[in-house]
């Protein structure tokens, strides 16, 4: 697809909500970021995709539009969300602390960088806590000012990982303790951060956990910007990996002559690790022990398709692109 020129102030939000199982109430929170109180249509704003997963109870809501007019569409959404789900009554296998757990904000276009992304995270995170009271949030990455403290660390931090996180251990960045039925929300800004997710025929946590830790960036001879959990999915076992974009361009790592994809912010390179790499390393690591890999799913897009197909449906006025393209999987 041809680039345009309202696609070089692109920004993506990756909405994740605590919330798969009635499609419903995830709709109703996609369409409050493409519509105010009214039901007037906001002019320049897409939702690419809802992917859902029943296993996890969790949605991720991919909402694009322009630096100049994400921040409000984004807040609306996690408004809704806000109003629909407790987080007192919720149940599902992936870890969460809140109704809204995570906003995360990536540059798309070339005249946007991850500083401006920074600036409409905290102003999100600030909005939200004001708009509706009672609720908490941590701030990540970029907008985490002057540390710049990762997803991953900042989660630690809070207990995120825990099984039953301490809500009253938690001290949150903005607004009051974290309490039910918002939890606490993760809000920050990063170079874009894909989801990939493999899962292996079995049903072994303890094998799934040794690959999980074979993956991570922290492990010598990991993969590159990959954050893994392991998790009991539909009677297997889910390989779930943030594959966070990394600096630099490589040009000797490949893998079946796919080289990795790259893009660039503010002129700086960047590149992420392909998922068809996952996938093999998995593989790789399953057959030693006999297991199969049943199959590879990608939550949304890479960043160069996330930022193809927003152009496409802007250009052609499609607010609901995930109708268009049949993409809600349940």
């Amino acid at each position: 697809m041809a680039s345009s020129s309202f696609g070089r102030r692109l920004v993506a939000c990756l909405l994740n909500v605590s919330e798969a199982r009635r499609k419903d109430l995830v709709e109703t929170v996609a369409r409050a970021a493409l519509y105010n109180n009214e039901g007037v249509r906001r002019e320049g704003i897409t939702v690419l995709n809802i992917f859902n997963d029943r296993d996890y109870n969790r949605s991720v809501i991919t909402i694009v539009a322009s630096i100049d007019s994400i921040g409000e569409a984004v807040l609306s959404a996690c408004e809704k969300a806000c109003g629909l789900i407790d987080m007192g009554a919720h149940k599902g296998v992936h870890p969460c602390m809140g109704a809204v757990d995570l906003v995360p904000f990536y540059p798309l276009g070339e005249e946007v960088g991850v500083e401006d992304c920074a600036k409409e995270a905290r102003a999100v995170a600030q909005g939200l806590t004001e708009r509706v009271q009672g609720t908490s949030a941590f701030l990540f990455g970029w907008a985490d000012a002057p540390l710049q403290r990762g997803l991953a660390q900042r989660r630690k931090e809070m207990g995120w990982f825990k099984k039953t996180p301490d809500l009253q251990a938690i001290r949150p960045d903005m607004g009051p303790q974290p309490q039910n039925p918002f939890g606490l929300t993760g809000v920050g800004a990063s170079p874009y951060v894909m989801n990939c997710n493999v899962t292996i025929d079995t049903q072994d946590m303890a094998m799934g956990r040794s690959i999980a830790a074979a993956l991570r960036e922290s492990t010598p001879g990991g993969l590159p910007g990959v954050q893994v959990l392991a998790l009991p999915h539909e009677g297997a076992v889910e390989i779930a990996c943030n594959v966070e974009s990394v600096k630099g361009s490589p040009t000797s790592q490949t893998t079946a002559g796919e080289p990795w994809p790259c893009f660039s912010i503010g002129g700086q390179p960047y590149c992420h690790v392909p998922a068809s790499l996952i996938t093999a390393r998995v593989a790789e690591l399953t057959g030693r022990e006999g297991v199969g890999v049943k199959g590879t799913a990608l939550v949304g897009f890479t960043p160069h398709e996330c930022r193809g197909l927003a152009e496409f449906a802007l250009s052609q006025r499609i607010a609901e692109f995930w109708k268009e393209q049949g993409r809600i999987r349940m």
